[in-house]
Protein backbone atom coordinates (compact mmCIF):
# COMPACT_ATOMS: atom_id res chain seq x y z
CA UNK A 1 0.00 0.00 0.00
CA UNK A 2 2.93 1.96 1.10
CA UNK A 3 4.82 1.65 -2.55
CA UNK A 4 1.11 2.52 -4.52
CA UNK A 5 0.82 5.86 -2.44
CA UNK A 6 4.80 6.74 -3.41
CA UNK A 7 4.31 6.07 -7.05
CA UNK A 8 1.29 8.19 -6.91
CA UNK A 9 2.79 11.00 -5.07
CA UNK A 10 5.87 10.50 -7.79
CA UNK A 11 3.61 10.89 -10.86
CA UNK A 12 1.99 14.08 -9.19
CA UNK A 13 5.25 15.84 -8.71
CA UNK A 14 6.19 14.99 -12.10
CA UNK A 15 3.07 16.19 -13.75
CA UNK A 16 3.32 19.62 -11.60
CA UNK A 17 7.15 19.47 -12.44
CA UNK A 18 6.23 19.06 -16.55
CA UNK A 19 3.75 22.08 -16.16
CA UNK A 20 5.85 24.10 -14.66
CA UNK A 21 8.39 23.89 -17.64
CA UNK A 22 5.57 24.19 -19.88
CA UNK A 23 4.39 27.55 -18.64
CA UNK A 24 8.29 28.91 -18.32
CA UNK A 25 8.74 28.39 -21.84
CA UNK A 26 5.51 29.89 -23.07
CA UNK A 27 6.55 33.04 -20.82
CA UNK A 28 10.23 33.01 -22.53
CA UNK A 29 8.60 32.16 -26.43
CA UNK A 30 6.75 35.71 -25.74
CA UNK A 31 9.17 37.45 -24.71
CA UNK A 32 11.37 37.56 -28.00
CA UNK A 33 9.41 39.90 -30.02
CA UNK A 34 10.57 41.44 -33.89
CA UNK A 35 11.62 44.90 -33.55
CA UNK A 36 10.67 47.40 -35.84
CA UNK A 37 12.68 48.69 -38.52
CA UNK A 38 13.13 52.16 -36.12
CA UNK A 39 13.67 50.30 -33.51
CA UNK A 40 16.64 48.35 -35.17
CA UNK A 41 17.84 51.66 -36.77
CA UNK A 42 18.23 53.71 -33.62
CA UNK A 43 19.82 50.58 -32.02
CA UNK A 44 23.21 50.75 -34.02
CA UNK A 45 24.58 52.48 -36.99
CA UNK A 46 25.77 50.00 -38.62
CA UNK A 47 22.37 47.61 -40.02
CA UNK A 48 22.33 44.01 -41.99
CA UNK A 49 20.72 42.79 -44.10
CA UNK A 50 19.09 39.93 -42.61
CA UNK A 51 18.43 42.64 -39.87
CA UNK A 52 15.92 44.73 -42.12
CA UNK A 53 14.55 41.39 -44.47
CA UNK A 54 10.92 40.94 -43.34
CA UNK A 55 9.39 37.19 -43.80
CA UNK A 56 5.88 38.47 -44.42
CA UNK A 57 4.53 35.23 -44.33
CA UNK A 58 5.00 32.71 -41.52
CA UNK A 59 2.95 29.92 -39.96
CA UNK A 60 2.10 31.25 -36.86
CA UNK A 61 1.84 34.74 -37.45
CA UNK A 62 -0.58 37.07 -39.70
CA UNK A 63 0.99 38.09 -43.19
CA UNK A 64 2.48 41.21 -42.64
CA UNK A 65 1.90 43.33 -45.90
CA UNK A 66 2.69 46.83 -44.58
CA UNK A 67 5.96 46.69 -43.66
CA UNK A 68 7.66 45.68 -46.37
CA UNK A 69 9.51 46.73 -49.62
CA UNK A 70 7.39 47.25 -52.68
CA UNK A 71 8.45 47.09 -56.15
CA UNK A 72 6.54 49.85 -58.51
CA UNK A 73 7.87 50.10 -62.28
CA UNK A 74 7.21 52.13 -64.73
CA UNK A 75 6.97 49.71 -67.14
CA UNK A 76 6.21 45.99 -66.05
CA UNK A 77 5.69 44.80 -69.71
CA UNK A 78 8.12 45.91 -72.70
CA UNK A 79 6.88 45.26 -76.40
CA UNK A 80 9.95 45.38 -78.51
CA UNK A 81 8.00 44.44 -81.75
CA UNK A 82 8.87 42.78 -84.38
CA UNK A 83 13.24 41.58 -85.02
CA UNK A 84 15.02 39.32 -86.40
CA UNK A 85 15.77 36.09 -85.74
CA UNK A 86 19.72 36.14 -83.73
CA UNK A 87 18.69 39.89 -82.76
CA UNK A 88 20.08 40.90 -79.01
CA UNK A 89 17.17 42.56 -77.52
CA UNK A 90 17.96 44.79 -74.57
CA UNK A 91 15.30 46.31 -72.08
CA UNK A 92 16.17 48.11 -68.65
CA UNK A 93 13.06 47.92 -66.63
CA UNK A 94 13.08 51.27 -64.19
CA UNK A 95 11.37 50.82 -60.67
CA UNK A 96 10.93 52.25 -57.47
CA UNK A 97 10.65 51.14 -54.22
CA UNK A 98 7.54 52.40 -52.68
CA UNK A 99 7.45 50.68 -49.67
CA UNK A 100 8.34 50.71 -46.27
CA UNK A 101 11.74 48.81 -45.88
CA UNK A 102 14.64 49.09 -47.69
CA UNK A 103 14.57 46.68 -50.87
CA UNK A 104 16.47 43.69 -51.39
CA UNK A 105 16.49 41.49 -54.80
CA UNK A 106 17.72 38.06 -53.50
CA UNK A 107 17.24 36.85 -57.18
CA UNK A 108 15.75 37.17 -60.95
CA UNK A 109 15.69 34.50 -63.28
CA UNK A 110 13.57 33.35 -66.73
CA UNK A 111 12.49 30.17 -68.38
CA UNK A 112 15.46 29.84 -70.40
CA UNK A 113 18.73 30.61 -70.84
CA UNK A 114 17.81 32.72 -73.54
CA UNK A 115 16.57 35.44 -71.25
CA UNK A 116 19.21 36.94 -68.62
CA UNK A 117 18.32 39.70 -66.30
CA UNK A 118 20.94 41.64 -64.25
CA UNK A 119 19.73 43.11 -60.46
CA UNK A 120 20.88 45.60 -58.33
CA UNK A 121 22.91 43.67 -55.51
CA UNK A 122 22.68 46.39 -53.11
CA UNK A 123 19.82 47.41 -50.63
CA UNK A 124 17.57 50.14 -52.64
CA UNK A 125 16.37 52.71 -49.68
CA UNK A 126 12.46 53.63 -49.30
CA UNK A 127 11.40 56.26 -52.49
CA UNK A 128 15.52 55.53 -54.32
CA UNK A 129 15.00 53.66 -58.04
CA UNK A 130 16.41 50.91 -59.69
CA UNK A 131 16.82 48.77 -62.35
CA UNK A 132 17.07 45.60 -63.89
CA UNK A 133 18.56 45.11 -67.29
CA UNK A 134 17.25 41.81 -69.22
CA UNK A 135 18.90 40.67 -72.11
CA UNK A 136 16.90 38.30 -74.52
CA UNK A 137 19.06 35.89 -77.32
CA UNK A 138 16.40 35.77 -80.40
CA UNK A 139 18.51 33.17 -82.13
CA UNK A 140 16.21 29.47 -82.18
CA UNK A 141 12.93 31.83 -80.85
CA UNK A 142 11.17 32.55 -84.36
CA UNK A 143 7.42 33.77 -83.84
CA UNK A 144 5.77 35.24 -81.20
CA UNK A 145 7.71 35.37 -77.92
CA UNK A 146 6.69 36.04 -74.09
CA UNK A 147 9.68 36.00 -71.61
CA UNK A 148 8.60 36.49 -68.32
CA UNK A 149 11.07 37.41 -65.71
CA UNK A 150 10.55 36.51 -61.56
CA UNK A 151 11.67 38.67 -59.01
CA UNK A 152 12.37 37.33 -55.89
CA UNK A 153 12.63 40.10 -53.26
CA UNK A 154 11.16 41.14 -49.81
CA UNK A 155 8.00 42.07 -51.10
CA UNK A 156 4.25 40.96 -50.56
CA UNK A 157 3.83 39.01 -52.82
CA UNK A 158 7.61 38.06 -52.93
CA UNK A 159 7.71 37.19 -56.18
CA UNK A 160 7.34 39.73 -59.09
CA UNK A 161 6.71 38.94 -62.66
CA UNK A 162 7.56 41.27 -65.43
CA UNK A 163 7.84 40.65 -69.50
CA UNK A 164 9.19 40.97 -72.85
CA UNK A 165 7.20 40.55 -75.37
CA UNK A 166 7.41 40.60 -79.22
CA UNK A 167 8.24 38.66 -82.65
CA UNK A 168 11.06 37.23 -83.97
CA UNK A 169 10.83 36.70 -87.73
CA UNK A 170 12.84 34.05 -89.77
CA UNK A 171 16.24 35.22 -90.79
CA UNK A 172 16.06 35.72 -94.48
Amino acid sequence: MQNKLNYSKMIQLGIIASLYLIVLSCQSAGATQEKALQEIKTASKDISNAEIIRNPVTANNPVDTINVAKMSFEQAKFKYGEVEEGTIVTHDFSFTNTGKAPLIISNAKSTCGCTVPEWPKEPIAVGETGVINVRFDTKGKKKYNTKPIFITANTHPAETTILLIGSVRERE
